[in-house]
């Protein structure tokens, strides 16, 4: 305990790498929360409402663009190739 302890200036060049190995680190720390937060689920009931209701909302888009692919080929061809329940009928000849 008897040592002295003696302030040594650092040089301009050890400051610069030290704060770049901090800034470094600063970078590799945010990036790997941003990460795991991102993979975060919906933990509200209003969320898990919200995800349901978007997951009808395409469900009745995709019904509807079936039925109108259909529709128009059977308009075009008078034939159906879809999935929909619409009767086949022979073209004029």
């Amino acid at each position: 305990m008897s040592e002295i302890i003696k302030a040594e200036a650092i040089s301009r060049r050890s400051a610069c790498s030290f704060f770049g190995k901090a800034a470094a680190f600063a970078m590799a720390a945010s990036a790997t929360a941003l990460v795991v937060a991102s993979d975060a689920e919906a933990q509200t009931a209003g969320m898990t409402r919200r995800q349901d209701r978007r997951a009808g909302r395409h469900e009745r888009r995709n019904e509807r663009r079936t039925g109108r692919t259909d529709r128009r080929e059977e308009r075009r061809t008078g034939t159906t190739t879809g999935t929909g329940t619409a009767t086949t009928t022979s073209a004029p000849k």
